[in-house]
């Protein structure tokens, strides 16, 4: 029996009778059919709750699996004296469910980061599907003063609250009208390993950084105890509050959930960042005074505390420092442009660039490319000789009218595996142009506008998912005109045509869904 119970420690959950049928098998492969046997029910039952006694065999098995992979022996904790010196991350899906566009209901997933020495939630974004591009983002918003946002109550303004407002707005100018969470610079970030964080992307983002990355073993969440329980905290403390709260499980779902008034995600992020705002000022059960074990101390009044002995140094992150936190690849630099994904983009400025090589040897003369996943309409090129980025925009640009990512391109490339680039085109800005508008007969409870249940989920996880880089958007370059009723890009000597300033599209669909 202490074998069946081992073996069920990695497998799904089954009742007792299985259990001694399993030890039946065992016996009879040991020792030959009949030669031993069995007690009574009631002693297997005895026998088996003194032998699964703390380790859930009958019951939840992600709680069998987490106490079966525990080492044995006193538990042992790395201390941190310093804001930074050690912090960890990880990403989970948030128990609420969201309005996408269209009126789709879905979970998103969140991504947060905590501070070890002061238990400080330093940032936590949330997006439709976790990429490796919002771990880097994480990063960026982590060395960023969060912003007071209106409609927030001054209390949660950093000059009101316990950390040393006036002597950190000497050094860093960014805090003037910054809320009551802390910038945390990370030495050490310590993550699991999923492949958002392991990617290639990510190590990249940390290395540019400076921040040492470090991955913990196989099935060892242990090892980051700290964001597992930070992470359910938001569950505990704000998710169950939330319109369209869904419960960690499907047995604690309620019904019609789906419903509901639900939150945008946009406003839902918003909810989230007011939230972590107050959870700094918020007393911590782990940061108890080692003299005075009765006084709790808050994030905020932790980090004012041990900021007066590790100083603080202001990082700005620039427009150039946003994009090296991008994914990047490597791509040939041909006659007619760059070429990803079977999209071609190509700009004035990588004439001198054109068809020669990059002089990187580890990569075979390719150049590298950064891009955005949440927008195609640009990527950006290293100049490797005269340093700085080159902004390319995709040739089809003018056939959309909003900004798309690679989900959309991905899901009509699969439905289309013969199209061209500019076939693609049409298709993605159609089926966004079809999602929206929904169909022609609002009382149809059929199929909207011809689309299908994962076409109306692409899109709208499209719409939700902003760009990645908080930079001032470049205009295409003036010398590509497009006609809007062909849809045809005519050349136009630059010398004859007036300076371009580029505007907003005004979407009134998307403006009412605001004002909503």
């Amino acid at each position: 029996m202490q074998r069946a119970v081992a073996e069920a420690a990695q497998g799904s959950t089954r009742t007792a009778t299985y259990l001694f049928w399993r030890t039946g098998q065992i016996l009879e492969a040991d020792h030959g059919r009949g030669s031993v046997e069995l007690p009574s029910q009631r002693s297997l039952y005895r026998l088996l709750e003194k032998l699964s006694a703390g380790k859930h065999t009958t019951g939840s098995a992600r709680t069998r699996r987490s106490l079966a992979d525990r080492p044995d022996g006193p538990f042992g904790e790395r201390s941190a004296a310093a804001p930074g010196e050690l912090m960890q991350m990880d990403s989970t899906p948030l128990d609420v469910l969201v309005r996408l566009d269209d009126g789709v209901p879905a979970r998103v997933d969140l991504t947060g980061m905590i501070d070890v020495a002061t238990r400080s939630l330093t940032a936590a974004v949330l997006r439709p599907t976790t990429k490796s591009v919002d771990a880097s983002v994480l990063l960026a918003r982590t060395v960023t003063p969060e912003p007071m946002r209106p409609g927030w109550a001054q209390a949660l303004a950093m000059s009101r609250s316990a950390l040393p407002f006036r002597r950190l707005l000497d050094i860093d100018a960014r805090l003037e009208h910054a809320a009551a969470r802390p910038v945390i610079v990370p030495e050490t970030i310590v993550v699991d390993q999923g492949t958002v964080f392991i990617s290639r992307n990510f190590r990249a983002s940390c290395n540019f950084l400076g921040i040492n990355f470090q991955p913990v073993h196989d099935a060892s969440g242990w090892e980051k105890g700290h964001i597992e329980r930070m992470l359910g905290s938001v569950g505990t403390l704000f998710a169950q509050f939330v319109a369209g709260y869904t419960g960690f499980n499907a047995e604690r779902r309620g019904r019609h959930v789906e419903q509901q008034p639900l939150w945008s995600l946009l406003e839902l992020q918003e909810l989230l960042d007011e939230w972590i705002v107050v959870w700094q000022s918020r007393p911590h059960d782990g940061l108890r005074d080692p003299l005075h074990p009765g006084r709790m101390f808050s994030p905020n009044e932790k980090y004012a505390a041990l900021v007066e002995t590790a100083g603080y140094v202001p990082v700005a992150l620039s427009a150039d420092d946003y994009i090296e936190l991008l994914p990047a690849t490597w791509r040939a630099i041909n006659a007619y442009g760059v070429k990803i994904k079977h999209r071609t983009y190509d700009d004035q400025a990588l004439n001198p660039l054109r068809q020669q090589r990059s002089g990187v040897k580890d990569r075979k003369d390719l150049w590298e490319i950064h891009y955005d996943p949440y927008d195609v309409s640009r990527i950006w090129v290293r100049d490797h000789g005269r340093g700085g980025w080159i902004t390319l925009f995709w040739k089809q640009l003018h056939r959309v009218a909003a900004p798309f990512g690679e989900l959309a391109w991905d899901h009509t490339r699969h439905t289309l595996p013969g199209a061209s680039e500019e076939q693609l085109a049409d298709a993605v800005a159609d089926l966004l142009r079809r999602a929206h508008q929904g169909p022609a007969d609002r009382g149809d409870t059929g199929s909207r506008a011809g689309l299908s249940r994962r076409d109306r989920r692409v899109a709208a996880r499209t719409k939700s998912s902003p760009p990645s880089t908080p930079i001032a958007p470049e205009a295409p370059p003036a010398d590509r005109v497009a006609d809007r009723e062909t849809g045809q890009a005519d050349d136009v000597p630059e010398e004859n045509i007036a300076k371009v300033i580029p505007m907003p599209i005004f979407d009134p669909f998307t403006e009412a869904d605001k004002r909503w």
